[in-house]
């Protein structure tokens, strides 16, 4: 008995304790309910608040500096945003390239040595403006500006052996850009199921301000006289530029429309035909009749060598405003091809070949041949040097007239010689690159018989070019 009430003393005296715990347990556990009611509720009312987007008195104090700060933000990102959406898809390349050249006396038309420098700089300008359905659209602007006109050779068939210089018309003082190149172009795709951005297909037409030779005459080794050959005769078809068949302005633009269709289908193996009419003479610079005067046709296809690329063109030509060497307007018409080619992973090799068929001109042939080689066989892979030869033949109505032809109608031969055979070209540049950005070139130039005279010396031109590219 007296055991049993030791143990049942001993059980109370252990168990007060245990519900003075219980009891300090379940006021805790009260206490943090209705804390996390409060915070529940508080944050409630955050979210009650966060969901407007209007500034409240009755907003909690952190709600009105969020509110605050978002507006704030907006601000600034508003005009951010926008300008970043408006620069979407837009382009921007620019260069300016200076020469420094020398010609010696015998070959200048003042019969003395001639250093002549002149600079030259280009902003193109691509962005797109919208679309219609599939067909996607865009806007090019090209804009020129600079000063020089290089040194003055005797009478060539090169016209130029510094195709970078430009001026104004108005005179070396006059340095304002002129709006070069304008034209929209619509891009279509064809044969597509799906995604257009899978058409194998598509159509450019191409209306506007046009230099022709960005579409016609394309050539991957000699094209861009601003980082390659500059001689005009190695720059494009001479026939056409030297020539004067194109019948652009005086500055190398030209109104008007190409049509283009594009097959890529086979990979390696692209081809594409291509047909522009545009204006020249004074159709060309908008003081004249603007009909389409000068029509271009093209076929091109890509080529493989020991499956490197190249492309192959062919086209032909007709204009009847062409300005012959009487003075007179006439159709002249013509055919020519441009094709390059990679023949190892360092070596591109070109030609260029042109045949006059109807019109009074000054030569009617056409051959220039060349190729660029890239720096990394001597640890230069960024370098090139580029070396090419040409030839254009007088034309046997000249060689008849050359004595006694007045092409300006001032009453007196402009030539006084009895043209013959070929003039020969030959050019020999070293492009260093010296950084992303500039480049500089030293360029050799060498003319035999200029202008169909072979009693007349050799020209020679010496030059340095330095060129600054974004």
């Amino acid at each position: 008995m007296r055991r049993t009430l030791i143990a049942a003393l001993l059980a109370a005296g252990f168990a007060t304790p245990a519900l003075a715990a219980d009891d300090a347990v379940l006021a805790e556990l009260k206490r943090l309910a209705a804390r996390i009611e409060a915070l529940e509720q508080q944050n409630k009312s955050l979210q009650q608040a966060l969901a407007s987007e209007r500034l409240s008195e009755k907003d909690p104090e952190i709600v009105s500096r969020i509110k605050h700060l978002e507006t704030q933000v907006d601000a600034v990102k508003g005009p951010a945003t926008k300008l970043a959406e408006a620069l979407d898809g837009v382009k921007v390349e620019g260069s300016i390239t200076t020469v420094a050249q020398r010609a010696t006396g015998t070959g200048t038309a003042a019969g003395v040595d001639q250093s002549r420098t002149n600079y030259r700089g280009d902003l193109n300008v691509t962005m797109p403006v919208g679309s219609m359905g599939d067909n996607e659209g865009s806007f090019f602007t090209h804009l020129r500006f600079g000063q020089g006109t290089g040194v003055g050779l005797r009478s060539t068939y090169t016209s130029t052996p510094n195709t970078t210089a430009f001026q104004k018309a108005s005179g070396a003082d006059d340095s304002f850009a002129i709006l070069a190149q304008a034209w929209y172009q619509l891009k279509m795709p064809l044969n597509y199921a799906g995604r257009k951005e899978d058409a194998r297909d598509h159509v450019y037409l191409t209306v506007g301000k046009i230099d022709p030779f960005v579409f016609f005459d394309q050539n991957a080794a000699a094209d861009d006289e601003s980082a390659k050959f500059m001689n005009n005769a190695f720059v494009h078809n001479p026939l056409l530029d030297s020539g004067g068949d194109i019948g652009a302005d005086r500055y190398g633009f030209q109104p008007g429309a190409i049509l283009k269709y594009e097959n890529s289908s086979e990979k390696g193996g692209e081809w594409a035909l291509s047909v522009g009419a545009f204006s020249s003479g004074t159709g060309a610079n908008f003081s004249g009749a603007n009909r389409s005067s000068f029509v271009i046709a093209q076929a091109e296809m890509n080529t493989r060598f020991n499956h490197l690329p190249g492309t192959l063109r062919a086209y032909a030509w007709s204009n009847n405003r062409a300005q012959n060497y009487d003075g007179v307007q006439r159709r002249n018409t013509g055919w020519g091809a441009s094709a390059d080619q990679k023949v190892h992973e360092n070596l591109t090799l070109f030609g260029r070949y042109g045949n006059h068929s109807q019109g009074f001109v000054r030569f009617d042939r056409a051959l220039t041949v060349g190729g660029e080689l890239e720096g990394t066989a001597w640890g230069r892979s960024a370098d090139s040097m580029g070396l090419a030869f040409g030839s254009l033949r007088t034309s046997g109505d000249f060689r008849r007239d050359s004595l006694t032809v007045d092409g300006d109608g001032d009453g007196n031969a402009d030539f006084g010689f009895q043209a013959s055979g070929s003039e020969k070209q030959t050019e020999l540049y070293y492009r260093v690159k010296v950084n992303g950005n500039i480049e500089l070139s030293p360029n050799f130039q060498w003319i035999r018989y200029p202008g169909g005279n072979t009693t007349a010396p050799t020209v020679k031109v010496f030059g340095l070019r330095a060129k600054l590219g974004f």
